[in-house]
């Protein structure tokens, strides 16, 4: 029975509290609102996919996609490796959420389907794609992304890519593990890393031997990190006769028995929850060889490229929605007697946090052109895709955690609990800056390329030069870094291509974003007017510029 103070209570409503001063829900919001995104999509040479990028953004941004993100992580993969029988099965489960967001991103040709389309700018279009489906989540970017990137260095063995290439470059997505030909279309992984030497991949000690029939040989050796186990073929390094190689591994053989692919354990990782890394165990496994034999760091150097600039990719994409997200709350919430986003010290911030997002969609989208230009046999490109890549790897990557914690805070208390999607930003971010390298194994590689591969240096300096007289502060930083060059050691390898980076994204800037963004890069980035922590613009930085082109739709 109800009392009646309990029916006074009922008719009264909530007794403690009204829900003022919140920000509304975000979504449904459009991800392809992006002023510099869509101008790099042109000039790049992809302005043929805009239309059908657009529509990406519009679904990327809906409530139904970001409730797969959001699902997908809560809901994390679980490990099977044995049936109710007892027979080994090493499969992974996961939320239909992550099912959702693969069938959809490999539908739009986010992972090999550029590798069939002649059209130019199809590997750009595809970034752009990725920057825009990136809005949702980015632990289902992992498989698209090896997927891409398996193209190339698979056709360093042309019988097998006329076999597989078709299927890694369908937009059909089939998440059963089957023989790997009767399938609709495949997804691709790597193994390359193991326990004892990381990414110095040449201590590597699985061990490969050969059969009697041509090409085949048998794996034995345990891999550290092996992202995305489900995947229906995997580049692997291991150890033959002649050499550390590459191989081919399929999960299913052509018989339709399971190759040997025993899964040890899942990571219990940082971020990136929704996608499973696993330690898989090979023993007895069949693979066939990708190129000759000794030269498995090379094959497989072309695969690390593609994902090395997904991973700037990811890193500009998390920049952006943190932005998004943080702009959307300033601009609801009230403090001190008005929004956030009229108060001059968060517009600062705000406008700090847009110069870095700009310049890392911008020098995205170059390196993209560089990809697609490159594959078409441009060799200028080529070389400024070597280094350049490597450079943007460096630097982007590192960005993103400082860059999603002040975004964050912009949010305050709101931003610090789960609920808000902001604390998966955060954890996600460091992860681009390790994978495929962590920072000074990619400053290293730059330096590599700078003694070994003298057009990359000449290429950069190209670039470079495109912008000259348009800016003091770009020319004398252009000139410092030819005296940096000069003296680079290991030891200040850091600084050198950190400069290298900004130097190459103050370029970009200059030549085509507003002045107002370019003027303040410039006086922040390279001329050292700018203090350690977001929200240090100098006075009289244009802010009401940079943040109507960064926030569209209005204050």
């Amino acid at each position: 029975m109800v009392s009646t103070l309990d029916g006074q209570r009922a008719q009264a409503g909530p007794a403690t509290h009204d829900v003022t001063n919140q920000a509304p829900p975000l979504t449904p919001y459009d991800a392809s609102e992006d002023t510099a995104l869509l101008q790099g999509l042109r000039r790049e040479g992809a302005g043929w996919a805009e239309e059908d990028l657009r529509r990406l953004g519009r679904q990327a941004g809906s409530a139904q996609a970001q409730e797969w993100a959001d699902l997908a992580n809560r809901h994390e993969p679980e490990l099977r490796t044995h049936d109710r029988y007892g027979n080994r099965v090493d499969e992974v489960a996961f939320h239909p959420s992550w099912h959702h967001l693969m069938r959809t991103a490999i539908a739009e040709g986010l992972a090999g389907s550029p590798w069939a389309d002649d059209r130019p700018g199809a590997h750009v279009a595809r970034t752009a794609g990725g920057l825009l489906w990136g809005h949702t989540e980015a632990g289902h970017g992992c498989p698209t992304s090896m997927t891409y990137a398996a193209v190339p260095a698979l056709r360093r063995q042309p019988e097998l890519a006329k076999v597989y290439e078709p299927l890694l470059t369908s937009r059909e997505y089939d998440p059963e593990l089957r023989v790997p030909t009767e399938k609709p279309g495949l997804l691709a992984g790597m193994g390359m890393t193991e326990k004892q030497g990381g990414s110095d991949v040449r201590t590597n000690t699985t061990a490969a031997t050969p059969t009697a029939e041509p090409g085949m040989y048998t794996l034995r050796g345990h891999k550290w990190f092996t992202s995305a186990p489900m995947c229906d073929v995997f580049l692997v390094l291991a150890q033959a006769p002649g050499g550390l190689s590459c191989f081919l591994v399929p999960r299913v053989l052509p018989d339709g028995t399971r190759n040997t692919f025993r899964i040890q354990r899942l990571k219990d990782k940082l971020g990136n929850r929704s996608n499973a890394s696993s330690e898989p165990e090979f023993d007895g496994t069949v693979a066939w060889l990708v190129g000759p034999e000794g030269q498995g760091v090379k094959t497989i150097i072309e695969m690390v490229n593609c994902t090395r600039l997904d991973c700037v990719m990811m890193s500009a994409a998390l920049m952006r929605k943190s932005l998004v997200e943080a702009g959307h709350h300033a601009r609801h919430r009230s403090a001190f007697g008005a929004r956030l986003v009229d108060q001059p010290l968060m517009r600062n911030v705000l406008a700090d946090l847009a110069l870095e997002s700009e310049a890392a969609t911008t020098l995205t989208l170059r390196l993209a052109g560089a990809a697609d230009r490159a594959v078409r046999g441009d060799e200028g490109e080529a070389a400024f895709r070597r280094i350049a890549t490597a450079v943007g790897k460096y630097w982007v990557t590192k960005r993103g955690p400082a860059f999603t914690a002040e975004a964050l805070e912009c949010l305050g208390g709101n931003g610090y609990v789960e609920d808000s999607g902001m604390p998966r930003h955060y954890r996600e971010a460091p992860l681009l800056s390790i994978w495929e390298g962590s920072g000074n194994v990619n400053a290293l590689d730059v330096l590599r390329a700078l003694s070994r591969e003298p057009g990359t240096a000449e290429a950069l300096f190209g670039e470079l030069a495109r912008a000259e007289g348009a800016d003091d502060r770009l020319d004398a930083a252009v000139t410092g870094l030819k005296r940096q060059l000069s003296e680079a050691s290991q030891a200040t390898a850091r600084r050198l291509v950190e400069r290298m980076a900004l130097t190459l994204q103050a370029s970009l800037l200059v030549r085509h974003a507003p002045p107002a963004v370019a003027d303040a890069f410039c006086a922040t980035r390279l001329d050292g007017d700018w203090g350690h922590a977001f929200g240090t613009l100098p006075e009289g930085t244009g802010l009401d510029t940079i943040l109507e082109r960064a926030l569209p739709g209005g204050d």
